[in-house]
Protein backbone atom coordinates (compact mmCIF):
# COMPACT_ATOMS: atom_id res chain seq x y z
CA UNK A 1 0.00 0.00 0.00
CA UNK A 2 1.22 3.81 -0.51
CA UNK A 3 2.25 6.00 1.76
CA UNK A 4 -0.22 8.76 3.43
CA UNK A 5 -0.21 11.55 0.94
CA UNK A 6 0.88 14.18 3.50
CA UNK A 7 -0.43 17.23 1.75
CA UNK A 8 -4.19 16.05 2.06
CA UNK A 9 -4.14 15.14 5.75
CA UNK A 10 -3.35 16.62 9.28
CA UNK A 11 -2.82 15.26 12.55
CA UNK A 12 -4.45 16.21 15.40
CA UNK A 13 -4.22 14.78 19.29
CA UNK A 14 -7.52 13.87 20.77
CA UNK A 15 -8.37 12.46 24.25
CA UNK A 16 -9.90 8.63 24.29
CA UNK A 17 -11.99 8.30 27.19
CA UNK A 18 -13.19 5.00 28.40
CA UNK A 19 -14.81 3.85 31.70
CA UNK A 20 -11.67 2.73 32.63
CA UNK A 21 -9.78 6.12 32.39
CA UNK A 22 -8.61 8.55 29.58
CA UNK A 23 -5.43 8.79 27.07
CA UNK A 24 -4.36 10.60 24.10
CA UNK A 25 -4.03 9.65 21.11
CA UNK A 26 -3.01 10.98 17.75
CA UNK A 27 -5.59 11.00 14.74
CA UNK A 28 -4.95 11.60 11.14
CA UNK A 29 -7.65 13.79 9.33
CA UNK A 30 -8.47 14.60 5.86
CA UNK A 31 -7.96 17.82 4.66
CA UNK A 32 -11.00 19.52 3.13
CA UNK A 33 -10.80 22.18 1.23
CA UNK A 34 -12.94 24.59 -1.06
CA UNK A 35 -12.84 24.65 -4.81
CA UNK A 36 -14.63 27.08 -7.50
CA UNK A 37 -15.07 25.27 -11.05
CA UNK A 38 -15.40 27.66 -14.13
CA UNK A 39 -16.16 26.57 -17.66
CA UNK A 40 -14.36 28.53 -20.37
CA UNK A 41 -13.71 31.58 -17.39
CA UNK A 42 -17.49 31.48 -16.56
CA UNK A 43 -17.80 30.44 -12.73
CA UNK A 44 -20.54 27.43 -12.64
CA UNK A 45 -20.17 26.58 -9.03
CA UNK A 46 -18.18 25.09 -6.04
CA UNK A 47 -17.65 21.96 -4.08
CA UNK A 48 -15.60 21.11 -0.80
CA UNK A 49 -13.04 18.42 -2.17
CA UNK A 50 -9.63 16.50 -1.20
CA UNK A 51 -7.43 18.42 -3.16
CA UNK A 52 -6.56 14.96 -5.30
CA UNK A 53 -7.94 14.59 -8.82
CA UNK A 54 -8.83 18.02 -9.34
CA UNK A 55 -8.68 18.30 -13.06
CA UNK A 56 -10.68 15.12 -12.92
CA UNK A 57 -13.02 16.50 -10.51
CA UNK A 58 -13.45 19.93 -12.57
CA UNK A 59 -14.61 17.93 -15.57
CA UNK A 60 -16.87 15.26 -13.58
CA UNK A 61 -18.35 18.31 -11.56
CA UNK A 62 -19.51 20.04 -15.16
CA UNK A 63 -20.94 17.04 -16.62
CA UNK A 64 -23.24 16.61 -13.40
CA UNK A 65 -24.13 20.16 -14.21
CA UNK A 66 -25.14 19.31 -17.62
CA UNK A 67 -22.73 21.53 -19.22
CA UNK A 68 -20.21 18.85 -20.57
CA UNK A 69 -21.94 15.76 -22.22
CA UNK A 70 -19.58 13.66 -23.63
CA UNK A 71 -15.79 12.65 -23.97
CA UNK A 72 -14.16 15.10 -26.50
CA UNK A 73 -15.21 18.67 -25.22
CA UNK A 74 -13.05 18.77 -22.21
CA UNK A 75 -9.53 20.49 -24.19
CA UNK A 76 -7.51 21.57 -21.42
CA UNK A 77 -8.22 21.98 -17.44
CA UNK A 78 -5.95 24.55 -15.16
CA UNK A 79 -5.85 23.62 -11.74
CA UNK A 80 -4.95 27.47 -9.55
CA UNK A 81 -3.28 27.11 -5.85
CA UNK A 82 -5.81 29.46 -5.16
CA UNK A 83 -8.55 27.20 -5.51
CA UNK A 84 -9.92 27.26 -8.60
CA UNK A 85 -10.12 24.63 -11.33
CA UNK A 86 -10.70 26.26 -15.54
CA UNK A 87 -11.95 23.87 -17.74
CA UNK A 88 -11.92 25.15 -21.12
CA UNK A 89 -14.26 22.63 -23.41
CA UNK A 90 -16.11 22.75 -26.67
CA UNK A 91 -19.45 23.17 -25.45
CA UNK A 92 -21.97 25.93 -26.68
CA UNK A 93 -20.95 29.37 -25.61
CA UNK A 94 -23.15 31.65 -23.20
CA UNK A 95 -25.61 28.88 -22.07
CA UNK A 96 -28.09 29.81 -19.74
CA UNK A 97 -27.75 28.26 -15.98
CA UNK A 98 -28.79 25.02 -15.95
CA UNK A 99 -31.58 24.10 -13.56
CA UNK A 100 -30.26 21.61 -10.60
CA UNK A 101 -31.85 19.27 -8.44
CA UNK A 102 -30.52 19.01 -4.83
CA UNK A 103 -29.57 15.71 -4.23
CA UNK A 104 -29.04 13.11 -1.04
CA UNK A 105 -25.32 14.58 -0.74
CA UNK A 106 -24.49 15.32 2.25
CA UNK A 107 -24.84 19.57 3.16
CA UNK A 108 -26.46 19.92 -0.49
CA UNK A 109 -23.07 18.96 -2.17
CA UNK A 110 -24.46 16.91 -4.33
CA UNK A 111 -26.07 18.57 -7.63
CA UNK A 112 -27.73 17.27 -11.02
CA UNK A 113 -28.89 19.28 -13.91
CA UNK A 114 -32.88 18.53 -14.33
CA UNK A 115 -32.10 17.39 -17.76
CA UNK A 116 -30.23 14.49 -16.85
CA UNK A 117 -33.21 12.91 -15.41
CA UNK A 118 -35.64 13.34 -18.28
CA UNK A 119 -35.44 11.52 -21.66
CA UNK A 120 -34.41 8.35 -23.05
CA UNK A 121 -31.12 7.12 -22.07
CA UNK A 122 -28.49 6.18 -25.21
CA UNK A 123 -26.95 2.70 -25.32
CA UNK A 124 -24.61 1.82 -22.64
CA UNK A 125 -20.60 0.52 -23.70
CA UNK A 126 -21.50 -3.28 -23.10
CA UNK A 127 -18.68 -5.49 -21.44
CA UNK A 128 -18.96 -8.22 -18.76
CA UNK A 129 -17.27 -8.57 -15.81
CA UNK A 130 -16.13 -12.22 -13.47
CA UNK A 131 -16.45 -12.79 -10.44
CA UNK A 132 -12.82 -13.19 -10.08
CA UNK A 133 -12.72 -10.18 -11.45
CA UNK A 134 -14.66 -8.48 -9.04
CA UNK A 135 -12.85 -9.73 -6.65
CA UNK A 136 -9.35 -8.82 -8.35
CA UNK A 137 -10.80 -5.08 -8.33
CA UNK A 138 -12.20 -5.05 -4.96
CA UNK A 139 -8.71 -5.99 -3.54
CA UNK A 140 -6.82 -3.56 -5.58
CA UNK A 141 -8.60 -0.56 -4.76
CA UNK A 142 -7.88 -1.25 -1.19
CA UNK A 143 -4.21 -1.72 -2.02
CA UNK A 144 -4.54 2.27 -3.54
CA UNK A 145 -4.41 4.08 -0.80
CA UNK A 146 -4.27 3.73 3.13
CA UNK A 147 -6.26 7.22 3.09
CA UNK A 148 -9.67 5.15 3.92
CA UNK A 149 -8.58 3.00 6.73
CA UNK A 150 -6.30 6.11 8.31
CA UNK A 151 -8.75 8.53 8.58
CA UNK A 152 -12.01 7.25 7.78
CA UNK A 153 -13.34 10.15 6.11
CA UNK A 154 -12.75 9.76 2.34
CA UNK A 155 -14.55 7.51 -0.15
CA UNK A 156 -13.34 5.54 -3.21
CA UNK A 157 -14.65 4.89 -6.42
CA UNK A 158 -12.64 3.02 -9.37
CA UNK A 159 -13.12 1.94 -12.40
CA UNK A 160 -12.28 -1.59 -13.84
CA UNK A 161 -11.88 -2.23 -17.81
CA UNK A 162 -9.62 -4.87 -19.53
CA UNK A 163 -8.64 -7.02 -16.86
CA UNK A 164 -7.55 -4.54 -14.52
CA UNK A 165 -8.11 -1.29 -12.31
CA UNK A 166 -7.55 1.50 -14.66
CA UNK A 167 -8.39 4.35 -12.52
CA UNK A 168 -9.12 5.22 -8.75
CA UNK A 169 -10.11 8.53 -6.90
CA UNK A 170 -11.10 9.16 -2.74
CA UNK A 171 -12.54 11.96 -2.03
CA UNK A 172 -14.46 13.22 1.19
CA UNK A 173 -17.71 12.82 -0.75
CA UNK A 174 -19.07 10.08 -2.16
CA UNK A 175 -20.68 12.49 -5.31
CA UNK A 176 -17.27 13.82 -5.77
CA UNK A 177 -15.25 10.51 -5.84
CA UNK A 178 -17.72 9.43 -8.72
CA UNK A 179 -17.11 12.47 -10.11
CA UNK A 180 -13.56 12.37 -10.62
CA UNK A 181 -14.25 8.66 -12.26
CA UNK A 182 -16.26 10.59 -14.96
CA UNK A 183 -13.60 13.71 -15.61
CA UNK A 184 -11.52 10.89 -16.42
CA UNK A 185 -13.64 9.23 -18.83
CA UNK A 186 -14.68 12.47 -19.95
CA UNK A 187 -11.10 13.32 -20.48
CA UNK A 188 -10.05 10.38 -22.29
CA UNK A 189 -7.77 8.63 -19.31
CA UNK A 190 -9.80 5.52 -18.86
CA UNK A 191 -12.91 3.95 -21.25
CA UNK A 192 -16.81 4.12 -20.06
CA UNK A 193 -16.60 0.32 -21.24
CA UNK A 194 -16.36 -1.16 -18.01
CA UNK A 195 -17.31 -1.65 -14.18
CA UNK A 196 -17.37 0.76 -11.71
CA UNK A 197 -17.16 0.45 -7.66
CA UNK A 198 -18.02 3.14 -4.77
CA UNK A 199 -17.38 2.45 -1.50
CA UNK A 200 -20.57 4.85 -1.15
CA UNK A 201 -24.30 4.32 -1.38
CA UNK A 202 -25.84 4.41 -4.81
CA UNK A 203 -28.65 7.20 -4.84
CA UNK A 204 -30.09 8.19 -8.00
CA UNK A 205 -27.55 11.01 -8.93
CA UNK A 206 -25.01 8.21 -8.62
CA UNK A 207 -26.61 5.94 -10.50
CA UNK A 208 -27.48 8.58 -13.09
CA UNK A 209 -24.29 10.06 -13.91
CA UNK A 210 -23.05 6.70 -14.52
CA UNK A 211 -25.94 5.64 -16.63
CA UNK A 212 -25.66 8.98 -18.77
CA UNK A 213 -21.84 8.69 -19.28
CA UNK A 214 -22.47 5.21 -20.87
CA UNK A 215 -20.84 2.86 -18.15
CA UNK A 216 -22.90 -0.51 -18.05
CA UNK A 217 -22.06 -1.77 -14.90
CA UNK A 218 -22.01 0.01 -11.14
CA UNK A 219 -21.16 -1.65 -7.58
CA UNK A 220 -20.78 -0.17 -4.38
CA UNK A 221 -20.08 -1.77 -0.11
CA UNK A 222 -23.49 -0.39 0.37
CA UNK A 223 -27.00 -0.15 -1.40
CA UNK A 224 -28.67 1.52 -4.01
CA UNK A 225 -32.01 3.71 -3.17
CA UNK A 226 -35.36 3.04 -4.89
CA UNK A 227 -35.13 5.78 -7.09
CA UNK A 228 -31.21 4.91 -7.97
CA UNK A 229 -32.76 1.05 -8.36
CA UNK A 230 -35.15 2.49 -10.76
CA UNK A 231 -32.77 4.75 -12.51
CA UNK A 232 -30.89 1.61 -13.19
CA UNK A 233 -33.92 -0.35 -14.70
CA UNK A 234 -34.52 2.51 -17.18
CA UNK A 235 -31.37 2.62 -18.73
CA UNK A 236 -30.46 -1.24 -18.30
CA UNK A 237 -27.10 -0.76 -16.11
CA UNK A 238 -25.93 -3.37 -13.73
CA UNK A 239 -26.79 -2.68 -10.62
CA UNK A 240 -24.52 -4.52 -7.86
CA UNK A 241 -24.93 -3.24 -3.90
CA UNK A 242 -23.21 -5.31 -0.78
CA UNK A 243 -20.53 -6.45 -3.45
CA UNK A 244 -17.35 -8.05 -1.27
CA UNK A 245 -14.58 -10.74 -2.43
CA UNK A 246 -16.77 -13.73 -3.32
CA UNK A 247 -19.92 -12.09 -2.94
CA UNK A 248 -22.72 -10.05 -5.21
CA UNK A 249 -26.11 -8.78 -4.40
CA UNK A 250 -27.08 -7.89 -8.58
CA UNK A 251 -30.47 -5.44 -8.30
CA UNK A 252 -30.61 -5.59 -12.19
CA UNK A 253 -29.52 -7.15 -15.35
CA UNK A 254 -27.36 -9.58 -13.63
CA UNK A 255 -26.07 -11.19 -17.06
CA UNK A 256 -23.19 -8.78 -17.31
CA UNK A 257 -22.00 -10.82 -14.29
CA UNK A 258 -19.98 -14.15 -15.05
CA UNK A 259 -19.54 -16.96 -12.74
Amino acid sequence: MKEIDKSVTLTQKTVVLRASGSEEREETLAIEVPYKVALNDKEIGASMVLATGLEEFGAGFLFGQGYVTKPGQVREVLVCPEGRISVHADVEEGSEPKEVIITSGCGGTGKISKEMLEGAFDPLNECTITMDEVDQFIRAMAKQSPLGPATHCVHGCGLWAEGKLLGFYEDVGRHNAVDKIIGAILMGKIPASGAIYTTGRLTSDMVLKCARIGVPIVMSRTSPSSLGLAIARRAGVTLVGYACPGRLNVFNAPERIKL
